[in-house]
């Protein structure tokens, strides 16, 4: 079995390769997730099990297909932006510009509604 590795949690679970291992990295990374979310109260909303699948998903979109693939199979997680391989495909690069450009633009107007509504209550 993989040990949980607190100082390189994500590249060490790129090297997993059987569910039984992923199942047992994940328990172990959604603990290490819930110890902090419990030492902020800001964070109450928090769920662990959702922001490491997120990770996982995200931080496999940096490696190759097959690599993507196989985390997306074993943790049963997806790339938050592109989704699963299974159900969407691999985007090609102007769908990852194009999807990156929306959320960038989303971003950027998030931003400044909180400014104004920052600018509203002084």
């Amino acid at each position: 079995m993989t040990k949980f590795n607190e100082n390189n949690i994500l590249e060490t679970a790129m090297t997993i390769t059987s569910k039984k291992d992923a199942e047992q990295y994940l328990e172990k990374y959604i603990l290490f997730i819930q110890k902090n979310i419990d030492k902020d109260p800001k964070r109450v909303n928090d769920n662990a099990e959702e922001i490491a699948k997120s990770n996982l998903g995200y931080f496999a979109g940096y490696y190759s297909n097959e690599v993507r693939k196989k985390i997306e199979e074993l943790f049963g997680c997806s790339h938050p932006f592109f989704g699963s391989v299974k159900d969407n495909g691999i985007p090609t690069a102007k769908e990852a510009f194009e999807i990156g450009k929306k959320l960038g633009t989303k971003h950027l107007r998030k931003r400044k509604i909180n400014k104004i509504n920052e600018n509203t209550k002084k």
